[in-house]
């Protein structure tokens, strides 16, 4: 015995068959039932709900960040921040410079983000998504050597 739960935009059909869930595909054999049986239903037929898509963690925006961070340093050829961060104490001038400005701007990014995260868990601001918080950060400022 066929139980419609939900309609979906595409044709398809959510149903409980036997007990057990079913999605009753267009074209398949059950379809023709499941369009008869909603036909009887009429509206008391819902779409089915949209999932929410979770909030992110903490791990999902240090990730996105640090992603942020990594590929700030690839722009200048280095292999990611902690590479180019190592090159502080280079001997080549350029590469020094470079290096200083990428840390100060590496704390400056992490020390923002963190910020914000504590006004989000003290309810001072909503939780942004990965993007706003992206576009948020500070722009990095290379030297001219």
């Amino acid at each position: 015995m066929m139980k419609l739960l939900f309609k979906r935009p595409d044709g398809s059909f959510v149903a409980e068959i036997n007990g057990l869930p079913y999605h009753v595909e267009v074209g398949s054999d059950l379809h023709g039932e499941a369009q008869e049986a909603a036909k009887k239903l009429g509206e008391a037929l819902k779409f089915e709900p949209i999932p929410a898509v979770p909030e992110p963690t903490v791990a999902d925006y240090e990730n996105a960040i640090q992603a942020h961070v990594d590929q700030t340093a690839r722009t200048k050829q280095f292999r990611d921040g902690v590479t180019l961060s190592s090159y502080a104490a280079s001997t080549n001038p350029q590469w020094v410079a470079e290096a200083q400005a990428f840390i100060s701007w590496r704390d400056a990014v992490w020390g923002y983000a963190y910020a914000e995260f504590a006004r989000v868990q003290a309810g001072q601001r909503e939780q942004p998504t990965i993007s706003e918080v992206l576009s948020e950060l500070p722009a990095i400022t290379w030297p001219e050597v």
